[in-house]
């Protein structure tokens, strides 16, 4: 029996990632994929072909890392070749440019893909700990950590009645044709809902688009998984009154008329605490996908959230009953679900880049962390790390106050500045380390109830703008000893003002002290210590 220390289940993105960091620093693992393509899910969906991820090739940035920040299909890598925009010039691109890229990446850096593996089953090692992976072929292999990268790959399907009259977003026709004058009431109100509306607005006689939930849109939540612009074609047509219609009730079921042969769908209104019926010709689930869990043995089958949509995980992304189980990818949305863009590629592959740090860390505590950056006391020096740190790094802007910087004083005297770590993770896990923790972020501020994001409060007599703004905390002994925010920036970049820079400095100054310069000068150099030379 085969073994390897390092298993990844999946050849999608999150897979062709795992597999490349741990490859760079020479450990050995296998991805295993049961399709003959990697990156198989990309072939199928989205159904229309067109990706949501932007693809924004021309943006003025000269480093790599701040092109990452509107580059939201590359994976991480040094590579030229393998940075997206050469397949695609399109600001969405096809699902066809991003399959030809992730199989080029896993083609030109030579990464351990067994292909053409289904997997049956995932069982416990009973004799060393880790995990046994039997495959279709009938081969079996053991490793000491399990990598789950299989994504969301079953359709989540309503339990009502009348559901297998249903089609699915999975399985229904692509051509508009074939809904020629047809009453189509459409479940769920995500993009793939509007995405498939969008389709059919040309020919059919009246949609519904049906959903207990309000319609959350992207460019009032910041949320790159709400609706999107591109797929919100239709709220025109429901709100300039073009037939169609946006029902915010709960879907009860279907039935077949046994006269007419029509659907008869039933949708549950809370505001009038009753139910009404829509004849309709079809009806399409557009109701999302779930992790598929049934490979797993009962034995290490890993705990789901109430929904088992997701699994439960640490903020390490470990299963919280399954150990040396870690989920990467979209399942790892499971620890800021809604929130940032951890079930995408410009999120998750940021998430992959600090697990690949947390487990170096945990085989090799003596190594140090490998992405550490250099800084001394000097708070001259410090204030130009972060503001170069906030003004260029990816990982801090896509996935705002999830993904944090470091800086803690030891209790010897020196400084660590660890890059893109959960925040979670850092006071869990790391706090202790230190006498004091500043952690480096960029958020939105929160606000209850409506806000129009065209017309946020912002300038004079605004303490903390609502848009993207840079916060340093500070902590000693765990509890939140002082804050330090800056305005938001129209392009995400604070270098341009000195006296950002002063501030900040000034705030370093008075919590992690500098023996270097007089506090309260506020005299900064430009890079006394060569940080970014």
């Amino acid at each position: 029996m085969r073994h390897v220390d390092n298993i990844i289940l999946g050849a999608g993105p999150a897979g062709l990632q795992l597999g490349h960091l741990l490859q760079e620093r020479g450990e050995r693992y296998l991805i295993i994929e049961r399709s003959s393509r990697v990156g198989s899910f990309f072939s199928r969906f989205p159904r229309h072909g067109k990706l949501l991820s932007i693809n924004k090739v021309y943006t003025g940035c000269e480093d790599r890392e701040s092109r990452r920040r509107y580059d939201w299909n590359s994976l991480l890598c040094d590579d030229p070749q393998l940075q997206f925009a050469r397949y695609s010039r399109d600001y969405f691109p096809s699902a066809s440019a991003l399959c030809q890229y992730l199989e080029d990446f896993a083609r030109v850096l030579a990464l351990e893909v067994l292909r053409s593996s289904p997997v049956v089953r995932v069982r416990p090692r009973a004799d060393a700990g880790g995990y046994e992976i039997e495959l279709a072929s009938g081969e079996r292999l053991t490793c000491a950590r399990l990598f789950v990268g299989t994504g969301l790959s079953v359709e989540r399907l309503p339990a009502v009645p009348g559901v297998e009259l249903c089609e699915s977003y999975g399985t229904c026709s692509l051509d508009p044709n074939d809904f020629t004058d047809q009453r189509v009431m459409i479940i769920g109100k995500g993009n793939s809902a509007f995405e498939t509306a969008d389709n059919l607005i040309g020919t059919t006689r009246k949609l519904w688009i049906v959903g207990a939930e309000n319609v959350r849109l992207a460019w009032g939540t910041h949320y790159v998984g709400d609706v999107r612009a591109v797929n919100n074609n239709f709220l025109d047509t429901y709100q300039l009154k073009a037939q169609n219609n946006i029902l915010d009730g709960e879907f009860r079921g279907v039935r077949r008329d046994p006269d007419s042969g029509e659907l008869i769908a039933e949708v549950y209104f809370a505001s009038r605490a009753r139910s009404f019926d829509f004849r309709c010709d079809r009806v399409i689930l557009c109701t999302g996908f779930k992790f598929d869990a049934t490979i797993f043995d009962p034995r290490c089958s890993p705990a789901l959230c109430p929904a088992g949509k997701l699994p439960v995980m640490t903020s390490a992304w470990e299963s919280t009953n399954c150990p040396e189980m870690f989920f990467i990818g979209v399942l790892m949305q499971a620890r800021d679900y809604r929130k940032t863009m951890s079930a995408f590629i410009h999120g998750f592959r940021h998430n992959i880049e600090a697990l690949d740090m947390i487990v170096e860390r945990r085989d090799h505590p003596d190594r140090g962390w490998r992405r550490a950056m250099p800084a001394s006391r000097r708070s001259d020096a410090l204030a130009d790390l972060i503001m170069e740190r906030l003004s260029t790094s990816a990982a801090l802007l896509l996935q705002p106050g999830f993904l944090i910087d470091l800086l803690g004083l030891r209790h010897d005297g020196g400084v660590d500045y660890l890059p893109s770590l959960p925040e979670s993770f850092v006071h869990e896990h790391l706090a202790s380390d230190y006498r004091r923790l500043l952690t480096i972020s960029l958020e939105y501020k929160q606000h209850e109830g409506y806000m129009d994001p065209f017309a946020m409060p912002r300038g004079q007599g605004v303490e903390e703008d609502f848009y993207l703004h840079p916060i340093v905390r500070c902590f000693e002994d765990g509890a939140l000893i002082a804050r330090f925010f800056l305005p938001d920036d129209l392009d995400n970049d604070w270098r341009g003002d000195p006296e950002h820079g002063d501030r900040l400095q000034r705030f370093l100054e008075a919590h992690l002290g500098d023996p270097s310069t007089r506090p309260g000068t506020g005299s900064r150099g430009a890079d006394p210590q060569g940080l970014f030379a």
